[in-house]
């Protein structure tokens, strides 16, 4: 198999996006900090689109118990999901630069981690670590914008999960309602949804496109 050149690879994003949006989009930065159901599904949306940089936040390995919601895959199991989500993400854009962590975001390192970042998406399942990151970059990276998640879980409606612009640098994607806790949990159409509204917030913040 014979992979495209980079400029082939840009001459067919250009194309379908036209050369501006492109630029914008491969010139941006995008932190994701969790790469489980949410983060690893956020970052294959914004590796296709042809997003220049990411940048892997995560500590865990691979669980079997990953495998039906998250974009890892069975020979995988074990393998430390930044590594791993590395791999697969070159396998579908070659040229993608990545930066990756394999830590937890504390309240001491989130800023030196985070520092590159354009945009931001939180994509924790844990309520503590997300109210973490949301006041960090909220009161102490407020050049940022942030991307966060609240409610996803179980087979309710698709269409409860809405994008929600809270200030003006800050958006939050989910129903904001259903809980990891109550009854069947994360199901993986739902969680895909939620990464989906996370990451196309993402473009429309590059394009500049988002409506009051």
């Amino acid at each position: 198999m014979v992979l495209p050149t980079k400029d082939e690879w840009i001459k067919a994003l250009t194309e379908r996006h036209g050369k501006e949006l492109q630029q914008a989009f491969s010139s941006a930065t995008v932190a994701i900090c969790g790469l489980g159901g949410l983060g690893s599904n956020i970052a294959i949306a914004l590796t296709r689109a042809g997003i220049g940089k990411l940048i892997l936040i995560d500590f865990d390995r691979v669980d079997i118990t990953n495998l039906h919601r998250q974009q890892y895959k069975a020979e995988q199991i074990g393998m430390y999901k930044t590594v791993a989500l590395a791999k697969n993400l070159k396998e579908i854009a070659p040229y993608i630069s990545l930066e990756i962590h394999t830590e937890r975001i504390t309240e001491d390192n989130a800023l030196t981690l985070l520092q590159d970042a354009d945009i931001i998406c939180e994509a924790f399942d844990d309520a503590e670590c997300k109210a973490m990151l949301t006041e960090i970059v909220l009161t102490e990276m407020r050049d940022k914008y942030l991307v966060a998640a609240s409610g996803l879980a179980g087979l309710y409606d698709a269409n409860r999960i809405k994008t929600r612009k809270v200030t003006s640098k800050f958006y939050l994607c989910g129903d904001e309602k259903s809980d990891v806790a109550d009854g069947i949990g994360l199901v993986s159409s739902r969680v895909m949804i939620c990464a989906a509204h996370q990451a196309h917030t993402v473009l429309r913040i590059l394009a500049n496109n988002f409506e009051e």
